[in-house]
């Protein structure tokens, strides 16, 4: 770890992929995460339940340079359009962070990470009907 100050969780108030997933039970899974691979798991930020919103999403991410990186529930609370994703990760590799999805156990680290979540985003949209995000 850096001298930054551990991972802010990011959870979400809305559906993710058509379930609901009660808030405490998504910080109970960052949570277990965060300490089987030994991160300083700070509080999650709660995106609101305003379809297409990420104002909360943003807020961690112009945190980022006071933390070590993001532990968000899952890596379907990113913005389904690609290039807004790709914003996502390039802010955190820029800042030499790390992105964490909690649910898939996943990290993201490096500029091939990108690639893989981008290959189960594509086979999840192809697989899926429009879920509202």
């Amino acid at each position: 770890m850096s001298d930054a100050a551990g991972y802010r969780g990011y959870i979400a108030s809305r559906p993710i992929l058509g379930n609901r997933t009660a808030q405490h039970v998504q910080n109970l899974v960052i949570r277990d995460y965060a300490q089987r691979h030994g991160l300083l798991f700070k509080l999650s930020a709660t995106e609101y339940a305003m379809p297409g919103c990420y104002m909360m999403l943003q807020q961690v991410l112009q945190e980022l340079p006071l933390l070590d990186g993001v532990i968000a529930f899952s890596m379907f609370m990113l913005p389904p359009a690609r290039p807004a994703r790709r914003a996502v990760y390039d802010t955190v590799l820029s800042l030499g962070r790390t992105l964490h999805f909690a649910q898939e156990s996943f990290v993201v680290t490096c500029r091939q990470d990108i690639g893989r979540i981008e290959d189960i985003w594509m086979i999840q949209q192809a697989t899926s009907r429009p879920v509202e995000i």
